[in-house]
């Protein structure tokens, strides 16, 4: 049995003798029970029934062929578009939710059964393998030993140093956020564009920004003109993060992160907050920004906001309302942790996202994402 705190291991058999490694996976997926080594000879039809058997891949031929491999592996397990259809529609949209979800889940156990190879450095020693050494010491940081990930937890540390790299323009500050491995992405522009619009409450001062992520809205609320914007996080990622892009902005001296959970100490005329949307339970670092498990920081948020208030002050919950349409937290149950928390509802803003999903007839929750609205809720002291 596996110590408290050790690391992960991976085995496995290679020209005859045992290996092991260090097990590396974000999502804290375990380490394969059965791993064969598999090189350019493996056919796609053979790597998908060993992969679906839970039979690990690790791989020790060229890596463009890896990814070719991945991209047949996702195929197979799409399957067709006009099988798929035959399927018998689910009876409502929570079952249509969590199937999805375990569908995505059942996906991901699969593909990330084809594994990468990693020596001291981030170097991977295959055949016309990527100098990868920046991406995963941005994702990370040092790595002085060997170990083993999958390779699509490998190309998602690439892809998110390409996002780092370039970033997410943000008009409505006219510049580029820059997110990190972990953290979530500002491109659903439609509530940055809700916190910039709502006019201010009179003599905001200072204001708290609860769950900072890249930083977005603090830097929103800053250039906005408000001259102190105090701005909390619990993830290391999110504030390294959020600090980068607070620097980058020009915004040291009127932006403050801290490292709490919710509230930062006092009190405020303005408290921001942009929880997870979906109460659900998160399967990757970077999913804690959109589900919620048993809805905690909403009903955190909720719950503390009046004694962080000043009189007269609001709070500003930006939230969409995609759960109430998957059958997930009902509109009745929201308006009631509100009102238990001593607060009235004091106006509320909506918009309709944007996002290329939300138009998408084939997505399993497309009649849910087509009907979301995007509100920010004004809350004040009952």
């Amino acid at each position: 049995m596996q110590e408290a705190g050790t690391p992960a291991q991976i085995h496995w058999t290679e020209d005859g003798k045992p290996r092991s490694a260090r097990w590396h996976s974000e999502a804290g997926m375990p380490p394969p029970k059965r791993v064969q080594v598999a090189d350019d000879t493996l056919n796609a039809d053979t790597a998908f029934r060993l992969a679906s058997e839970g039979t690990a891949l690790l791989w020790r031929g060229d890596f463009q062929n890896a990814r070719q491999l991945l991209g047949a592996l996702a195929r197979r397990v799409d399957g067709k578009p006009e099988k798929r259809k035959k399927k018998a529609a689910p009876a409502t949209p929570t079952e249509a939710f969590h199937l999805h979800r375990q569908a995505q889940s059942q996906r991901a156990r699969t593909l990330a059964m084809l594994l990468i190879p990693f020596e001291p450095g981030y170097t991977i020693p295959l055949r016309r393998a990527p100098d990868v050494k920046l991406a995963c010491n941005e994702a990370y940081g040092r790595g002085d030993d060997d170990f083993v990930i999958s390779l699509r937890e490998l190309l998602g540390v690439i892809g998110a140093h390409e996002w780092r790299r370039n970033g997410v323009e943000i008009p409505v500050l006219g510049a580029r956020v820059h997110p990190h491995y972990g953290v979530f992405s500002p491109v659903r522009g439609e509530y940055v564009q809700l916190v910039a619009d709502q006019p201010l409450p009179r003599k905001t001062d200072v204001a708290f920004e609860i769950g900072a992520g890249t930083g977005v809205l603090a830097a929103v609320l800053a250039r906005r003109g408000i001259p102190r914007v105090i701005a909390t996080e619990t993830d290391r990622r999110a504030l390294s993060c959020a600090r980068e892009n607070i620097g980058l902005l020009g915004l040291n001296e009127k932006v403050e992160l801290l490292e709490a959970d919710l509230f930062p100490p006092g009190r405020a005329p303005l408290v921001v907050c942009n929880p997870p949307w979906v109460p659900a339970r998160p399967s990757s670092s970077v999913e804690h920004a959109v589900y919620d498990p048993d809805s905690r920081m909403l009903k955190g948020f909720l719950g503390g906001l009046k004694a962080h208030l000043t009189e007269g002050g609001e709070g500003w919950l930006i939230l969409s309302d995609l759960a109430e349409h998957l059958g997930l937290r009902p509109r009745e149950q929201l308006l009631g942790w509100i009102a238990d928390a001593g607060l009235a509802v004091l106006g509320r803003e909506d918009v309709r996202p944007v996002h290329p999903k939300a138009g998408d007839a084939t997505d399993p929750l497309h009649a849910a994402r087509s009907a979301e609205v995007t509100s920010l809720w004004r809350l004040g002291a009952a």
